[in-house]
């Protein structure tokens, strides 16, 4: 269990850097900086979420796994994504993706966290 913590704080925490450094590079062209922090603050939400939810969660040990291996999955996840559009030949509309993706982290936390507290209050 203490690996499963460990592992996933580490993930989130370099998950958080590498996206935000992969934000930075996509964008090195945009003359916006202001727009370049909304983007940061954005794409490093749902992390900062996680790291949040794994400080003040008092829950049973199945929830707290639960919330750990969220954090392993939208973290490697969103640097994979991240890495493939930066990794690709310039194309129209790279933004998209680091739209879409805290999005979908958006979701799952959404989704996990409340289902994964209720099946623990339920044992």
């Amino acid at each position: 269990m203490l690996n499963l913590l460990r592992a996933a704080q580490v993930t989130i925490v370099a998950a958080a850097v590498g996206s935000v450094a992969l934000v930075w590079w996509v964008g090195r062209g945009n003359p916006s900086l202001f727009l370049m922090a909304l983007f940061t603050l954005w794409v490093l939400s749902p992390f900062l979420t996680l790291a949040i939810a794994d400080r003040v969660s008092r829950r049973s040990a199945s929830s707290r796994a639960t919330l750990h291996c969220l954090m392993l999955i939208v973290g490697i996840a969103s640097v994979a994504v991240y890495l493939y559009v930066a990794a690709k030949p310039p194309r129209t509309t790279p933004a998209s993706v680091f739209v879409i993706i805290p999005m979908v982290s958006w979701g799952l936390i959404a989704t996990v966290v409340p289902i994964a507290a209720f099946m623990s209050q339920r044992r």
